[in-house]
């Protein structure tokens, strides 16, 4: 599903990791919008999603109805950090 969203805006999602209660997205290149307006957009269409497939184990995280905390973290990078970033990534568990 962040695939997706991110390939309707041009960017590419370049790693995808994360654990229970976050995760961890690689994007490359947004030059249709924000970083806010894309992870608005990830976040909600991924809530859309996962609410109508009533993952259980999800529904017993949920705070009330909120999947995502409003917070989030976006950072840039050169080229050359690309690697390190990935490799931090690739050592998060995947969420369920």
């Amino acid at each position: 599903m962040f695939e997706s969203v991110c390939l309707q805006f041009n960017a590419g999602l370049i790693e995808f990791e994360g654990k229970e209660d976050h995760v961890h997205l690689l994007i490359l290149d947004l030059p249709q919008l924000s970083i806010s307006e894309l992870v608005f957009r990830l976040k909600g269409t991924s809530y859309i999603i996962i609410r109508k497939r009533k993952y259980p184990a999800v529904r017993t995280k949920l705070c009330g109805k909120a999947l995502w905390s409003s917070s989030y973290f976006a950072s840039s990078c050169t080229s050359a950090s690309i690697s390190v970033i990935r490799q931090y990534i690739d050592r998060q568990k995947t969420p369920d």
